[in-house]
């Protein structure tokens, strides 16, 4: 109850910023990642608020509502470190490598653009990334069923940290999902280190005669 209405809440907030936003003439997208820009470094607290237009906040919409639920079911606690890890480093990588790729129209071959990233895909995909590698940490098996389940459904999203896409980060989204098997393994520490004391204090099914 209380993680649905978080993420129910999370995802009313990036429509209300939206529809400011809009108003406003679009000038809050101004403070989305510049990559490599000092002043940049800001971005990465307001990128994943912040949305091109309507259809944009539409397609995270969604995926930000089922994962963001799915993500909760780990727990609370876990819900709110993992999203930090991913908000935070999958900002940075963004940040770090937002500009490879990106060159500006008509004008010579090696001169690059500015970038702005913004939305919250990179948030997505470091969610979809959590999920589908964190019961193959804890070795939880519900844990594992719902990855499996989550690469069947969203799989062909992943796609999506490849190059090729006019106007789509796709290095928001590689950096995100990079952000979010960081913190799968970080969170799923607890598991790890009992089932590595498990090990040690087994007794060998093969003692040496």
């Amino acid at each position: 109850m209380v993680g649905g209405l978080t993420v129910v809440s999370f995802v009313a907030l990036l429509w209300v910023i939206e529809a400011v936003d809009t108003v406003t003439d679009h000038r809050l997208d101004d403070n989305g990642i510049k990559p490599l820009d000092t002043e940049g470094l800001w971005g990465i607290l307001f990128s994943p608020l912040l949305h091109a237009d309507w259809q944009h906040l539409i397609a995270n919409t969604g995926p930000a509502l089922v994962l963001g639920f799915l993500m909760t079911l780990a727990g609370m606690g876990r819900f709110v470190a993992a999203t930090a890890i991913i908000w935070l480093l999958g900002g940075l990588g963004t940040w770090l490598i937002g500009n490879v790729g990106m060159h500006c129209p008509y004008v010579a071959a090696y001169v690059r653009c500015q970038a702005n990233h913004i939305g919250a895909s990179g948030l997505i995909f470091g969610w979809l990334a959590f999920l589908i590698v964190f019961g193959f940490f804890t070795r939880k098996v519900w844990e594992i069923v719902v990855g499996v389940v989550v690469l069947l459904v969203y799989g062909s999203v992943l796609l999506g940290v490849l190059p090729g896409t006019p106007g789509v980060s796709w290095q928001g989204h590689l950096s995100g999902a990079v952000a979010g098997i960081l913190a799968a393994y970080l969170l799923s520490g607890p598991e790890r280190k009992a089932r590595e004391r498990r090990k040690r204090t087994s007794p060998n099914p093969y003692p040496a005669s």
